[in-house]
């Protein structure tokens, strides 16, 4: 896969860790930094990987903060994209089962390392299950559509 991978500051060391992990799985890295621990905005680290995403030219992106929150917050304003910040195993699965999550948020404070490897694997690994949870993720699509049809800009 290609993957699309930022972080804040804060998330400078995660970030390194995971890049590592993904090489090894054999996955191909779009580092969009930060590339120190000097003080940055998520909003643009967030908006550059989820823009990625949503034009497809990465197939996922994972996004590192403090929490996690912040950068969800700003990836789930980008139209195709359905982000959510995971804190352990069974959330990053069902993240990809159920909600077909194509940007995964992670907090740089509250996770350990190994925990943070095992969700990211697990997370892409899972397939999404379709079914039901398509229909519900197509009428997410649609009001996404018309929120845009309304808007000015």
């Amino acid at each position: 896969m290609r993957i699309a991978i930022g972080s804040d500051h804060r998330g400078v060391s995660v970030r390194h860790s995971i890049i590592e992990l993904l090489k090894r799985l054999g996955h191909e890295v779009h580092d969009v930094g930060a590339f120190d621990c000097g003080s940055v905005d998520y909003p643009d680290i967030a908006a550059t990987v989820s823009q990625s995403v949503a034009a497809s030219e990465v197939d996922r992106g994972i996004l590192i903060c403090g929490s996690g929150i912040g950068m969800a917050i700003v990836a789930n304003k980008v139209p195709g994209v359905r982000a959510a910040t995971c804190h352990d195993d069974l959330t990053a699965e069902m993240s990809r089962r159920h909600n077909n999550v194509n940007v995964l948020c992670l907090s740089a404070d509250m996770l350990g390392e190994r925990l943070i490897d095992r969700m990211v694997e697990i997370w892409l690994t899972t397939e999404f299950e379709g079914g039901r949870h398509a229909r519900r993720i197509e009428k997410i699509s649609e009001f996404e559509k018309r929120l845009h049809e309304h808007d000015p800009s």
